[in-house]
């Protein structure tokens, strides 16, 4: 859930996103929503908006069949994240979305938010679902302040509002409206089609910060809103843990793989020591304490758990900041088990969970020469290195 609604209950959620438009407006080669701002696709840093939200139940991208190779590439690692294949229109593509979540009950809360609108403030979306828990639908917009004119004629302004996204609208009566409509292609979004059914739709007063990235122009003022002073950041981590005593049911885990060994490793998740590493050197790059002061183990939720979701969550916890991982270098401590036949599949698991390219992890891997508790095959150890990119804040 966003810090600031932390202390408001709000509605879980169902997330769409619209993506399948071929951004002809842009004449670039590239759609939209997979052009970069600060190293990351748009798309990717409008879902990185509603990652903090722990009432969020699903992600759906509709997306241009055309585009599958790139959307992979911007949602690299966040598992939650599924496509449905667009249409030719908006509002056809968004009718596809909705099938996907054809399972849900009417009364869910369904956002459809543009994937070029990667500056929507969460203030305005923790309104907008305060808002849904006593309506059936609603939108973000800001009042119109320009003046305006139409065949040279002026028009009054007051009362004037331009709409904009995330719309919220109840999955039983969304899903009904656009099959009222089904066969008329003229609304341009979704609150337009709940209001042609005869419901209200609330309207929330929004940042204008919230722009729609659909001209070269727009994207140069995206860039230039989002572009904060950077700096760049290295944080260590490390992590030990033993061998169990006995075989057990237990299996060893490093690097999100399982390992061929009689012995796991000892420990209250399931004792990744490679993984527990990582995420100690990212929390430390962002001065978040330590792997226990977020996942202790004196809480039983994180018993035998596989400690991927402690390096998705922090993870996403850096990308919420707007931060990007840059780096992952490992070096592993062992005598035993080789690590050599399983490396590459670390760094592929890793690669998933983190949202990096393969080339962005090092895995390494050494012998104490047979000293120490790892030269005598009682543990294994682990020293990771974490380079992450963050926007200054003083």
């Amino acid at each position: 859930m966003s810090k600031t609604a932390q202390s408001k209950a709000l509605p879980p959620f169902h997330l769409l996103i619209p993506a399948a438009g071929k951004a002809s407006r842009m004449g670039l080669d590239i759609p939209k929503p997979y052009l970069k701002i600060n190293g990351r696709a748009i798309l990717r840093h409008t879902i990185d908006k509603f990652l903090g939200y722990d009432t969020l139940k699903s992600i759906a991208v509709m997306v241009n069949e055309e585009h599958i190779d790139l959307y992979h590439e911007a949602v690299q690692g966040l598992d939650m994240c599924q496509f449905v294949i667009g249409a030719k229109s908006r509002k056809l593509s968004v009718y596809n979305g909705l099938k996907y979540l054809s399972d849900s009950k009417p009364e869910d809360v369904v956002l459809i938010h543009d994937a070029a609108r990667p500056l929507v403030q969460c203030a305005d979306i923790d309104d907008l679902l305060e808002v849904m828990k006593q309506s059936e639908a609603a939108t973000l917009a800001t009042p119109i302040s320009d003046s305006l004119i139409k065949d040279n004629q002026p028009i009054d302004r007051d009362n004037m509002w331009a709409i904009q996204t995330p719309q919220a609208c109840k999955f039983g009566v969304l899903k009904a409206a656009h099959e009222q409509f089904k066969d008329d292609d003229s609304f341009t979004d979704d609150a337009g089609v709940i209001r042609a059914a005869g419901h209200k739709v609330e309207v929330i007063s929004s940042s204008r910060q919230n722009i729609k990235i659909t001209t070269q122009g727009d994207l140069e003022m995206a860039k230039t809103m989002m572009s904060k002073a950077i700096e760049t950041r290295t944080a260590s981590g490390y992590d030990v843990h033993a061998f169990e005593a006995e075989p057990s049911n237990r299996k060893l885990m490093m690097g999100g793989v399982e390992i061929d060994y009689p012995l796991a490793l000892a420990g209250h998740s399931d004792a990744d020591v490679v993984l527990h590493a990582i995420t100690d050197a990212l929390l430390g790059s962002i001065n978040e304490g330590d792997i226990g002061t977020h996942f202790p183990p004196s809480d039983p939720q994180w018993k035998d758990v596989d400690s991927a979701l402690f390096l998705k969550e922090v993870t996403h916890l850096i990308a919420q900041r707007g931060g990007v991982v840059q780096f992952i270098d490992v070096t592993i401590m062992a005598e035993a088990p080789k690590i050599g036949p399983y490396r590459t599949a670390m760094q592929q698991r890793i690669t998933d969970i983190a949202g990096l390219s393969p080339a962005r992890v090092s895995i390494k891997a050494t012998t104490t020469e047979k000293l120490g508790f790892t030269g005598r095959k009682e543990g294994i150890a682990c020293q990771a290195l974490a380079t992450v990119q963050l926007p200054v804040t003083d």
